[in-house]
């Protein structure tokens, strides 16, 4: 019986809520502050974020009005769509945020220079949420920190286990 439930955790590990990453924005952006939206989703781009046909790669969030969009997000449509709906992959989103989140949002782009950039689309339930991050961009030199940085953490983890052995 223990068995029996040992796999089924490990169907729910690999079967994640993750639908799309931002990877780049790690590596272009110091992230600081993050916030979890909900997005405004047409029916057919929910089918398709089911077949995972989604893009964020190059997205970032606008405040137009006391209200966040969201810019860049690539849905493709399915091939099965309705011919009477009109798909544009490319529109802008509306995000739910809570109006004290939109606030400090709106407050740190406009007088600190921070971008709001996403970096993950996942489920939650049956909702598809959006984390975003208020952002400061970094430098050439920054970058090559951050690589430095990372390919020494690889480093000492091989000596490390190599030690270990």
């Amino acid at each position: 019986m223990g068995i029996i439930t040992d796999m089924s955790k490990a169907k729910k590990q690999v079967n994640s809520g993750t639908i799309a990453l931002n990877k780049k924005a790690r590596h272009e952006y110091f992230l600081e502050d993050k916030f979890e939206a909900g997005i405004a989703l047409q029916g057919w781009e929910i089918k398709s974020i089911r077949e995972g046909k989604v893009n964020i790669a190059d997205t970032y969030v606008i405040i137009k009005n006391g209200e966040a969009y969201l810019l860049g997000a690539q849905i493709q449509p399915l091939i099965s769509a309705s011919t009477h709906v009109v798909c544009d992959p490319e529109r802008t989103r509306k995000l739910l945020l809570k109006k004290r989140e939109l606030d400090k949002l709106i407050g740190a782009s406009e007088r600190d220079g921070y971008s709001i950039v996403a970096t993950a689309m996942y489920w939650k339930r049956h909702l598809v949420k959006l984390e975003i991050y208020l952002a400061k961009g970094k430098k050439s030199h920054d970058k090559r920190d951050t690589i430095k940085e990372r390919d020494w953490q690889r480093q000492k983890a091989r000596i490390m286990k190599h030690n270990v052995r």
